[in-house]
């Protein structure tokens, strides 16, 4: 075997163009899907975190509660990884002041829109019901609107605009890394992965532990955030991103980084269940012992998850066929109009008396296609697409 190492290979400009990643295109449509299928279970299951409710009350709504559970752990924080992963780049090329007005444009602009017109129609059965229970009788719709106020899923862009503004203020006070970001290594550069993945899962769990002991609040009102457990998960996902754009992480990761992630998150996915029967599951004071095990076995479940994803996708999802961009292009469209689909396909399913598990798999069939079918027809309207 030789004793030389290979010649090193020619780095990349930062801004140099590149080929569209259609694997974080199918990624993303991907989770996409999964946002619909979870605000789908919460329709039916034992969480009352959503616009329109109908707790079926049997057994199966358990299992749409560990779908649920299952899901958060690692899905909205994959959503940051990967517009971190966009984001040095589109200040790259549109400068500071033209990223800020582009992000207060793609995101500000959605978050008040569903806030002023479609958060209100989310809100008319939660008002007929508080009606009809007497909690509401003297109440006038446009007060309720307001008492209960809560911006639903779009909290995940009220968060991310903040992050997006934070880091310009961080390139104009860093101006001079930010004019000349330095070179991107090639795609076929080793990366010495293994031990840096595990690093960061023990670090995001340790401070994860520390921020749900001093914030053990479940739910931040009006911010509307319904996993401030996760924000530490969600900015130091957004902060990897950022380098792995700049430092070319996602192509370099080689293909074992994949079976590693799958293998983790099995095996933590296993010992958390098991850990949650033996340690108090979810009634684990925060701080305790306990907690922390609990709390280290889901960070390995959810980073593993997130790096099996990545990999297997950039493996066996790269197709950028004419379906393929058509789910892509309409995929943030969905984010934002999805609730109005559910809401009415809820209202419409109300009178089938079903299992919990059954009705979500119905309402799931209906909606899935009924989101990209809406998306699709608002984003041809004028001006949509801008926002859109």
């Amino acid at each position: 075997m030789s004793q030389h190492a290979p010649p090193a290979p020619a780095a990349e400009p930062a801004g140099a163009p590149r080929t569209r990643l259609h694997y974080i295109d199918n990624l993303r449509v991907a989770l996409t899907v999964l946002v619909v299928l979870h605000h789908a279970a919460l329709t039916y299951s034992n969480i009352p975190v959503w616009f329109y409710l109908e707790p079926a009350g049997d057994a199966t709504a358990g299992l749409l509660d560990v779908f649920i559970v299952l899901n958060q752990t690692y899905f909205m924080g994959l959503f940051f990884l990967l517009s971190g992963y966009f984001t040095p780049g589109a200040a790259d090329r549109r400068g500071g002041r033209g990223f800020v007005r582009e992000r207060l444009v793609r995101l500000g602009v959605p978050f008040l829109l569903f806030v002023l017109l479609v958060r209100p129609v989310l809100m008319i059965p939660s008002y007929q019901g508080a009606v009809a229970e007497g909690l509401a009788a003297d109440l006038p719709f446009w007060l309720f609107a307001i008492v209960a106020y809560d911006p639903g899923p779009m909290w995940f862009v009220e968060v991310l605009l903040v992050f997006a503004l934070a880091y310009a203020l961080v390139r104009r006070l860093r101006r001079d890394r930010a004019a000349a970001p330095g070179a991107r290594p090639a795609d076929s550069a080793p990366l010495r992965w293994l031990w840096p993945v595990a690093g960061f899962t023990l670090a995001l769990a340790a401070v994860s532990f520390l921020w749900r002991w001093v914030n053990p609040a479940p739910y931040w009102p009006v911010l509307g955030l319904p996993s401030p457990d996760y924000l530490p998960q969600y900015l130091a996902l957004f902060a990897v991103g950022i380098l792995a754009f700049r430092r070319n992480w996602f192509t370099r990761l080689p293909g074992a980084a994949g079976w590693y992630g799958a293998a983790t998150a099995l095996a933590g996915l296993a010992a958390y269940f098991v850990a949650q029967g033996a340690l108090g599951g979810p009634l684990a004071l925060p701080g305790t012992p306990q907690a922390l095990v609990l709390l280290v076995l889901e960070t390995v479940l959810s980073v593993g998850t997130m790096l099996a994803l990545l990999v297997f996708f950039r493996r066996f999802a790269t197709g950028g066929g004419r379906l393929s961009r058509f789910l892509s292009q309409n995929a943030f469209a969905v984010y934002v109009l999805h609730p109005l689909v559910l809401v009415g396909g809820g209202v419409l399913l109300a009178g089938w008396e079903a299992p919990a598990v059954l009705k979500f798999l119905g309402l799931s069939a209906l909606a899935v296609p009924a989101c990209w079918a809406l998306a699709a027809a608002v984003r041809a309207l004028p001006g949509a697409r801008r926002v859109l």
